[in-house]
């Protein structure tokens, strides 16, 4: 961890000259943990970058902001899937760049009829949230089915809405069109009746001055269906005591979202379950919080943290043996 340092990135642009960068946020998240001042940034020349794209996860907006600060450069993020091939929602900078929305990929791009569905179907409000699905048919370059597996193709993208492709993420569109990807289905938690972003709800612990990264799960709770549950990751050098940048965040999400999500409990750990790509393992974390079997992810980056995870949950009497 840390190896060789948090300026790696900025030296191989510098050195390369290189023109345009494309990362993970997570990746933009760990140096942000490690330099929150963007201190190695200004030790290298990057007056030959143009531009950052940012893919493979959500972004949050405290991300994008924290780059734009101290790299100067438009930080452009979109979305698509392996199984699209290419952008579904993208800001088509080379032909027409379009006001960055932080939070949101842009538009969707030509070729894709994005539409935001309820559980029957049917298309919702601006601003709803709600399972985010293409009308069909696909644009060239899609998945036309899957190897030897047209069965499992049909029921795994094409069954749940007929007439749409199945993305499997949640989100909404505003009134001008951008899209926001707001969590996985999966992670669209009901409390007592209400569904939930996660996705929102690590947008306010993600803009706590001292923290550097963060999770929502929900975990079962036997009155309301599920609780949300936090976990967060400090930035270096923060010296507070766990427990009250624990009650802050209680604290930030009732102000921001609002008694309705019955956020109340956090976990401050040293790092999160990730695959190697950098996506957070929060169905795995879920299972474990549940006291749930689960297989250990083929794609994990280090197996490890799963115990750690599981220590912490166990500390406030999840996760039992």
């Amino acid at each position: 961890m840390g190896t060789p340092d948090a300026g790696t990135f900025w030296r191989v642009i510098a050195e390369n000259k290189v023109k345009s960068f494309f990362t993970a946020p997570t990746a933009l998240r760990a140096i942000r943990r490690d330099d929150p001042e963007g201190e190695f940034i200004k030790e290298y020349n990057l007056k030959n970058l143009q531009a950052l794209y940012l893919a493979g996860e959500r972004a949050d907006p405290d991300t994008i902001k924290w780059a734009q600060q101290h790299m100067k450069v438009p930080v452009i993020d979109h979305w698509w899937q392996t199984e699209t091939g290419w952008a579904i929602a993208a800001n088509p900078v080379g032909i027409e760049e379009l006001p960055v929305k932080l939070g949101s990929p842009s538009v969707p791009m030509p070729g894709y009829d994005v539409q935001v569905l309820d559980e029957g179907g049917h298309p919702v409000a601006p601003g709803t949230l709600g399972a985010i699905a293409v009308k069909l048919p696909l644009p060239p370059g899609t998945l036309p089915t899957l190897w030897n597996a047209e069965d499992r193709f049909r029921k795994s993208y094409l069954s749940h809405f007929p007439g749409y492709y199945e993305t499997g993420d949640a989100g909404y569109i505003d009134e001008d069109g951008y899209l926001y990807i707001m969590a996985r289905t999966d992670d669209v938690i009901n409390v007592a009746g209400h569904r939930l972003s996660t996705g929102a709800m690590e947008e306010v612990l993600a803009s706590h001055p001292d923290v550097a990264e963060c999770a929502v799960i929900g975990v079962a709770d036997a009155l309301k269906g599920q609780s949300p549950l936090g976990f967060v990751c400090l930035k270096k050098g923060a010296d507070r005591a766990h427990e009250d940048v624990v009650k802050d965040c209680v604290k930030l999400m009732r102000d921001k979202i609002g008694p309705v999500a019955d956020f109340k409990r956090a976990l401050v750990v040293d790092r999160l379950p990730k695959t190697r790509s950098g996506k957070i393992l929060r169905s795995t974390m879920v299972k474990i919080a549940d006291s749930e079997a689960y297989k250990m992810p083929a794609t994990i980056d280090d197996p490890a943290v799963l115990d750690e995870i599981k220590t912490a949950l166990q500390g406030i009497g999840l996760a039992k043996a």
